[in-house]
């Protein structure tokens, strides 16, 4: 069982170097326009009061009350708009929210966990603060200026003052009105969970490992004696069924991916802990992918790439066809593993955020207490059902990823006598 972790930690060195690479800058949120409502209410405030001064020399000091209480009406029903539009819910707004990645872990009301923010700008070096730093309204735009830079955090897709085009969760950076260059490496949310979990999987697994060169031939205990089970399952039922003799060189990696994509997907179903997605975001899942592909074809042989460019027994004119066909798979493949798992994931989050959606959508906002009651019960019941519906998918789609990348190896291995 040991051999099993003889390269657990260059392994995940790998996946951490790699999954930090692939993101940078995701964090995710959706547009305010509170502020611009601010700066149009304070033009119009200047405005009215450029007309009471020059009504001050025409008219009495009665008229100057009357343009004061009108001044006031109009501020009111401007705080009036304000409040509406903050009491507003839109659902998908709501949803997309709570799925995307963040600076900062959101535990419950107005408690969050400031994460580092990590950037890299030219001219100026590195600048590491955290992300309480950042001030804005609701979930619009986010500014905070140090040492003389001002930063932005964008809260939608869109572009700056200057045309640059930028995504949501993007920080830029200026100086005396000149824009910044600048490169994110910052601790997301996503980020911080992987990391979590990669070091609970480096001491479990080192911590299993000792254990059983302590004790050779005895029964396992404690943690040992709980994962033994998925380990023999993913050696017995994945890796020898799919790749053959050849399986031992793939199980430090398969164990890896597989207990990695599990963990993951159960820590997002923690509840009031950040509601955590990751594998439910695409920089984790395409550099999943990306270690797969490179695995395959790297460990390919002579008879796998000949099947790819030259089919044997295949008519000519049947092979124009069927290699452009082979080729394209070399991508499609990975991309299917990425893909799959990334929707999955993140279709079950959003199920589950759109039945608690439904309480506030039938409450009308307090106005239909009966209504958003009734479909509270029923939200409820059916939400507990999906989390232990999505128990089930966090073990299947740790599974399913697993056995494909395990049946990939397998068919760049084999030798022809196995076909």
């Amino acid at each position: 069982m040991t051999r099993f972790f003889s390269s657990f930690k260059a392994l995940l060195a790998a996946l951490l170097l790699l999954s930090g690479t692939a993101l940078l800058a995701q964090d995710h949120g959706h547009a305010d326009e509170h502020d611009a409502h601010a700066e149009h209410a304070e033009h119009d405030a200047h405005a009215h009061s450029a007309e009471h001064c020059d009504a001050d020399t025409d008219h009495s000091h009665e008229g100057d009350h009357n343009g004061e209480a009108h001044d006031h009406e109009s501020h009111a029903d401007y705080a009036h708009g304000d409040h509406t539009h903050d009491e507003e819910f839109v659902a998908g707004t709501f949803i997309i929210h709570h799925i995307a990645d963040a600076h900062e872990i959101h535990l419950f009301g107005d408690v969050h966990i400031p994460l580092p923010v990590i950037l890299y700008i030219e001219g100026q070096g590195v600048k590491v603060f955290m992300s309480s730093a950042f001030e804005g309204h609701g979930h619009g735009n986010k500014t905070c200026e140090l040492d003389g830079i001002a930063y932005t955090m964008h809260a939608e897709d869109g572009t700056t003052g200057d045309g640059t085009p930028v995504v949501s969760g993007q920080i830029t950076a200026a100086a005396d009105g000149s824009a910044l260059t600048v490169y994110d490496f910052s601790i997301t949310k996503s980020v911080f969970g992987m990391l979590l979990i990669l070091a609970a999987m480096v001491w479990m697994f080192l911590s299993i490992a000792g254990y059983y060169k302590k004790n050779p031939g005895q029964a396992p205990k404690g943690m040992a004696n709980a994962l033994e089970p998925l380990i023999i399952f993913v050696r017995d039922e994945i890796a020898k069924p799919s790749i053959g003799d050849k399986a031992d060189k793939f199980m430090p990696f398969l164990l890896t991916v597989f207990f990695f994509i599990f963990f993951c997907n159960l820590l997002g179903l923690v509840p009031f802990l950040g509601g955590f997605n990751i594998t439910g975001t695409i920089g984790v899942t395409v550099v999943l992918a990306t270690l797969v592909f490179f695995l395959t074809n790297l460990n390919g042989n002579k008879h796998y790439w000949g099947h790819i460019f030259w089919p044997h027994g295949v008519p000519l004119p049947v092979k124009f066809i069927l290699v452009p066909i082979e080729v394209f798979s070399i991508i499609m493949k990975p991309a299917v593993l990425m893909i799959r798992l990334t929707a999955n994931i993140s279709a079950g989050h959003i199920i589950i955020l759109a039945f608690t959606s439904l309480i506030f959508i039938f409450g009308d906002g307090g106005q239909a207490i009966g209504a958003g009651s009734g479909m509270g019960l029923f939200s409820t019941a059916f939400m507990i059902f999906m989390y232990f519906l999505e128990l089930l998918v966090a073990f299947l789609q740790a599974f399913v990823f697993t056995l494909l990348a395990a049946i990939y190896f397998g068919d760049a291995t084999h030798d022809p006598a196995h076909h």
